[in-house]
């Protein structure tokens, strides 16, 4: 499919668009996934200082090996902050290990009901990707509360997170980039489609179960860690070969901390080349300080030639 017929295709549904964060508003604190300390006091100060209040939920203080709580304890805790309506916005505590052994007992219908920004990112890529198929409201892979929130990471981390959520960012609107941060063109072109994706390790390992990644005319955007080259190629290998690389009608590359862009570019370009879609690499976006946030399940329209992103609809309401 040519650069015009993807911009004229019929794109999938766009993704539901979830309340705003309201001023003074209420912020729960879960950890799906692994542990970590936390300074309850710390955080609670940072977030009353621009004007939120947090409930922290019970995993986020307990450890059960590499999880932060056994598995009923955090799925307890998802359902339960978003079940509760004093409750704005759903921070995750961090990334780690542990996120898609909830994926086979979580309540979708009862995440649908209550609709909220619900943000983190890394291993709660696998949340990301369940929530769009099972529930279908947008989700923002955006800062979590130890690794960026509390760690005064660079701006625009902290703003890009509150704009979206809070609605300053309308259809239409620019996500930009900043422009200290140079983004690289490795395919051309104007697309269209639902910005879908996150840790690329996630993506791959879901792939094969009812949760995978859903290709058909999205905007695929992707980030890791601590992955080698050759493991990257191995995971856009599978996605190629199970077909999906070729539904896709863009790709956003975030950041791969430890690879360079220029040391990326050679297997991108092997990748993606072939399928004629618009490709923008080095997006801050991820393991990566700045960390800027991005709207998963939103429509967005990606420029190639030009690095740009826009919103095809709102994302808050």
């Amino acid at each position: 499919m040519n650069v015009n017929q993807q911009i004229a295709a019929q794109p999938r549904e766009q993704g539901i668009a979830v309340p705003r964060l309201r001023p003074e508003g209420r912020i729960a604190i879960i950890a799906p996934a692994g542990p970590r300390e936390f300074d309850v006091a710390t955080a609670e100060r940072w977030m009353a200082a621009r004007g939120y209040s947090l409930k922290i939920f019970p995993g986020v203080l307990q450890q059960s090996g590499y999880l932060a709580g056994s598995d009923r304890v955090r799925l307890n805790d998802l359902h339960d902050a978003f079940a509760d309506d004093q409750i704005d916005a759903i921070m995750c505590l961090r990334g780690g290990y542990g996120s898609p052994r909830l994926l086979d007992k979580i309540d979708y219908a009862l995440l649908r009901r209550h609709a909220k920004p619900f943000v983190g990112y890394s291993d709660i890529t696998a949340l990301h990707l369940a929530i769009a198929k099972e529930a279908g409201f947008i989700t923002f892979h955006g800062p979590m509360l130890t690794s960026e929130v509390l760690a005064d990471r660079k701006p625009p981390t902290e703003t890009s997170l509150r704009r979206l959520v809070r609605g300053q960012f309308k259809t239409g609107s620019e996500l930009a980039h900043p422009a200290t941060l140079p983004l690289v063109s490795i395919g051309h072109g104007i697309s269209r489609g639902r910005l879908m994706g996150g840790n690329l390790a996630m993506i791959s390992a879901l792939e094969g179960t009812p949760w995978a990644l859903e290709a058909d005319g999205i905007i695929l955007f992707i980030e890791d860690v601590n992955e080698p080259l050759y493991r990257i190629d191995r995971f856009l290998t599978q996605l190629r070969l199970s077909g999906k690389l070729a539904k896709i009608a863009g790709v956003l590359v975030g950041d791969f901390a430890g690879i360079s862009v220029d040391e990326m570019t050679p297997l991108l370009r092997q990748m993606f080349e072939p399928l004629g879609i618009p490709v923008v690499a080095g997006w801050r976006s991820g393991h990566c300080d700045p960390n800027l946030t991005l709207p998963l399940g939103a429509m967005v329209r990606l420029d190639g030639g030009e690095c740009r992103l826009w919103l095809e609809q709102d994302v808050v309401c």
